[in-house]
């Protein structure tokens, strides 16, 4: 069987179509990482502080730092991203302290939020607007 170029097309058109359908559907909220992170559990406040810039001016550089003293886990949120889940960080029992500092990606203006799940299970939950100047997808 011969392909013509019209075949060729076709067939990398749908290609294209399907990674860009799938790339939608596996695409999660802010919302749905926290719920999937606490299970659906109420998070606190207190007890966690998140260090971010109030102004960035490079949305591809943001630097983040969070505290959370006696945390098993700390998951990064950024609602507004085309992949709200940012990093998820677990402590073993021999971690020093519990803290995490990196930069992370920001598309556009929004509130970057953390969550920890502590060790007896509860989670807290702390936010900080950054606006985006340039270098990000938006403003």
């Amino acid at each position: 069987m011969t392909y013509t170029r019209r075949d060729a097309l076709a067939v990398g058109a749908s290609g294209i179509a399907l990674l860009a359908s799938t790339r939608v559907a596996f695409a999660v909220t802010g919302e749905e990482a926290i719920a999937e992170f606490t299970g659906g559990a109420a998070a606190g406040e207190g007890g966690i502080t998140i260090k971010a810039p109030e102004i960035a001016e490079n949305g591809n550089v943001v630097p983040v730092e969070v505290d959370a003293p006696g945390a098993a886990e700390i998951m990064l949120v950024a609602p507004a991203n085309p992949s709200a889940r940012l990093a998820s960080i677990k402590f073993g029992p021999k971690s020093g302290a519990q803290r995490i500092s990196t930069r992370i990606r920001l598309a556009k203006t929004q509130d970057v939020t953390a969550i920890a799940r502590m060790a007896d299970g509860s989670f807290i939950m702390t936010s900080q607007p950054v606006k985006v100047t340039v270098g990000g997808c938006g403003g």
